[in-house]
């Protein structure tokens, strides 16, 4: 298994130091700009702004030792088993409207009294079992369950605009994809590396540029949706757009998967004696390929949307993010490998359009 450090993902866990930089090594030739670039990243962003992105493509750190190696195992059992089940009880809102023998799309769109009535007793009843199950358990296990339960509400939300024949429909694509992904992080992370695993994981508690950057969708969606309705009906569009958001997210869970254990979310500026390099499967293909999957899952979102003016905002604000992270982190990287890292870079693009990295001579 090869390794890197980790890249930023999440906000950082409490504790972690995110004012700490990594100095670029002695023996590698960085041009000046760069160097000013780098300043300008750190002293603007720090750490903390760079994980707090959201858009790791995975630098990871091994566990080592028998000990927390078993003693992890049972908190990665345990801690995706509750967040599964809370999701797939949350997503069981889009059988209710079959209960009510209603059209898909009707409890959403309003069925009246009785709708109204079933989708309150629906969540009621969840959040009962949710107390009932985790109410009281250790590790913060109720937090997890609720978490995942809304995401699998929102999700079950979305396939009912999905399946039914509102003009909606291809919001509830958008639903799907949204919470599918929040949820799949922390699904992943579980599984991978549960020593990193924090309620941070699902990616929730974002940065407020990501949260004003969904709102913004959502708005532009709306207003459009009321003043040029046709335009939000461009079936086939849509559909490209879904194709790339499951090509972004497939890819980036790809990344993670590779990982194995070894993934994580906070950055790690400091190499440690089990950092080797990753260059099978998917970084094979890209340097970057958690970074290139979130670009076109983020992209795909606004034209699965036909959102043209949000399509255009995410592209350019994803493209200046990763143009300057990707050049932060290879300095690192270089710093870490040596001349390792530069014949892999020689070797694989970063996957990214017109980003090459940093440019870097031993």
């Amino acid at each position: 298994m090869v390794t890197r450090p980790t890249e930023a993902d999440t906000p950082p866990l409490a504790g972690f130091n995110k004012s700490r930089e990594v100095s670029p090594p002695s023996h590698a030739k960085i041009p000046e700009s760069t160097l000013r670039l780098r300043g300008v990243v750190s002293r603007e962003l720090g750490w903390r702004g760079l994980a707090r992105a959201g858009l790791g493509s995975g630098r990871r750190s091994i566990m080592a030792g028998a000990e927390g190696k078993a003693g992890v195992g049972g908190r990665r059992g345990r801690e995706a088993r509750t967040s599964l089940t809370a999701f797939v009880l949350g997503s069981s809102v889009a059988a209710v409207p079959l209960l009510l023998s209603a059209p898909p799309p009707a409890l959403l769109s309003g069925l009246g009294f009785q709708g109204r009535a079933a989708l309150a007793l629906h969540v009621a009843g969840v959040n009962a079992a949710l107390l009932l199950a985790w109410g009281r358990a250790p590790g913060g296990m109720y937090q997890i369950a609720i978490r995942a339960c809304f995401l699998g509400f929102a999700f079950g939300c979305g396939l009912l605009l999905s399946f039914g024949q509102s003009t909606w429909k291809h919001f509830g694509w958008y639903m799907c994809s949204l919470s599918f992904f929040h949820y799949s992080e922390y699904l992943v992370t579980a599984v991978n590396n549960p020593r990193s695993l924090s309620l941070d994981s699902f990616l929730i508690n974002h940065s407020f540029e990501y949260n004003l950057a969904a709102v913004s969708s959502w708005v532009e969606f709306t207003v459009e949706k009321f003043i040029c309705p046709e335009m939000k009906q461009i079936t086939w569009l849509s559909s490209a757009g879904l194709l790339m958001v499951v090509f972004g997210d497939c890819l980036r869970k790809a990344a993670m998967l590779t990982a194995g254990s070894n993934f994580n979310h906070i950055v790690q500026n400091e190499k440690s004696e089990t950092h080797t390099l990753v260059t099978r499967g998917v970084y094979g293909w890209f340097r970057h390929p958690s970074y290139v999957g979130w670009f076109y899952w983020s992209i795909g979102t606004q034209v699965l949307l036909c959102n043209p003016i949000c399509m255009v905002g995410y592209t350019l604000a994803s493209w200046r993010f990763f143009r300057e992270r990707i050049e932060e982190e290879e300095m690192t990287l270089i710093h870490f490998f040596g001349e390792e890292y530069l014949a892999y870079k020689r070797r694989v693009p970063t996957g990214l359009p017109f980003i090459r990295g940093v440019k870097a001579e031993l």
